[in-house]
């Protein structure tokens, strides 16, 4: 009567919010979510999830699958990886959640290569502008730059990454010279939403003069950090952007480091590993393979 597909999905379900927070963590629309519980719901004859305007709240009886669920899924897992170790081959569904930009450009690859190397695999990459919202029992992996949450999740450095202060050089050559950090109130300035920070308040600190908060007024802002990328390489002003996406433009010229001796708090990337899933082998293999893509720093090695 209940599959462990129903299982999944009813564990995704009951840890989201709403049918829409639930639709963007299955990657399928809020209808589609709808369809598949009222199936559910019909099959075993209860209801198992009250709607309010206030969001989702599981009945008794959704209470109950949610948590024999995660007991049985958590079984299975198990039993699957002890079968798998004693083969040594690769199996079952990968789940890793990542960052736009850093997601397509350093993870998809890895990504690819995982599947070619373990085709008894399956694999979900899910890119999203906050990938930590999907801390939560579905994912295997979820990649993070910068400052973290409170999270019960293993926590392990991938890369050393800098965040940078910088613009065009039409930009600086044509505007009042910036010589220390609470000049930028009198430039524009252009900010990246993400991660839930407040993009406003960018923070300096000094080998000999201390610390130095500045509140930036955006002149552009947006989720998006290839845009306010691309605003900042047109001249439209100064961001302060992760040393990843950055590095390459500034080694090309065509983005200027200001006040390299100021430096911004760093981001680096992590990884964020169920504490039972962080043990599967498929999971340990990817992060292997991830580390290795990672190692040198990429935005760091040297360019012929």
């Amino acid at each position: 009567m209940i599959t462990t597909e129903d299982l999944i999905f009813f564990r995704v379900l009951a840890r989201s919010p709403s049918l829409a927070e639930a639709a963007r963590s299955l990657n399928v629309t809020p209808p589609a979510v709808t369809q598949r519980l009222r199936a559910l719901e019909a099959r075993v004859g209860v209801m198992l999830v009250d709607r309010t305007s206030r969001g989702l709240s599981l009945t008794d009886e959704g209470e109950l699958i949610a948590t024999e669920g995660m007991q049985i899924i958590g079984a299975m897992e198990e039993l699957a990886e002890r079968l798998a170790s004693r083969t040594n081959k690769v199996r079952g569904h990968l789940r890793v959640a990542a960052p736009y930009g850093f997601g397509r450009r350093h993870v998809s690859p890895v990504v690819e290569a995982f599947a070619k190397a373990n085709p008894a695999t399956t694999i979900t990459l899910d890119l999203s502008d906050n990938p930590v919202r999907q801390v939560t029992e579905s994912w295997d992996i979820v990649v993070h730059i910068g400052s973290l949450p409170e999270s019960d999740r293993l926590v392990t450095t991938l890369a050393q990454n800098r965040r940078i202060l910088c613009a065009s050089p039409d930009y600086i050559e044509s505007h009042e010279p910036i010589r220390t950090p609470e000049d930028l109130a009198a430039h524009s300035c252009l900010s990246l939403r993400e991660n839930n920070e407040d993009v406003t308040l960018w923070r300096f600190t000094h080998a000999s003069k201390g610390r130095v908060t500045v509140r930036a007024r955006p002149a552009m802002s947006s989720n998006d950090g290839e845009i306010v990328r691309d605003w900042a390489r047109a001249g439209l002003g100064i961001m302060v952007r992760s040393e990843w996406d950055v590095a390459a433009d500034i080694a090309a010229g065509t983005l200027r480091e200001i006040l390299p001796d100021w430096s911004a708090p760093s981001a680096d990337v992590v990884a964020l590993l169920h504490a039972r899933h962080g043990r599967s082998r498929r999971t340990a293999v990817f992060l292997e393979l991830l580390r290795a893509a990672l190692s040198p720093v990429p935005w760091r090695r040297p360019t012929a």
